[in-house]
């Protein structure tokens, strides 16, 4: 199964962690590794390519995990960007999770 958990402080989204692998079907053919995947590497390319931030990411290969942390010292508006970005990163994968109940969990952490 594949987790999801996405970090919180206060009322502000601050990253996630995903980790594992769905099990829905062999690697290259599981369409529920394949959604996480890109919407993660969606969110990564947003913030780090487009936007231009420096935004922590730290691939694990061996327990097949990805970890995303914003920065903290976001002015306003970036801020604003990210939040509205990882809240479409949140429901996406939720509505994954109700369709994949078997395959794919979020969880929500306050840190």
């Amino acid at each position: 199964m594949t987790t999801v958990t996405v970090f919180s402080e206060e009322d502000r989204l601050a990253g996630f962690e995903v980790s594992g692998h769905s099990g829905y079907a062999e690697s290259g053919a599981d369409i529920v590794c394949a959604a996480v995947t890109s919407a993660v590497r969606l969110v990564e390319c947003t913030l780090n390519d487009v936007l231009g931030l420096q935004v922590s990411v730290k691939v694990r290969e061996k327990d097949a995990s990805v970890h995303l942390k914003l920065p903290a010292n976001l002015g306003p508006d970036q801020d604003s960007l990210c939040q509205t970005l990882l809240a479409g990163f949140l429901v996406h994968l939720t509505s994954l999770a109700e369709e994949y109940p078997e395959n794919l969990l979020v969880l929500n952490m306050e840190v």
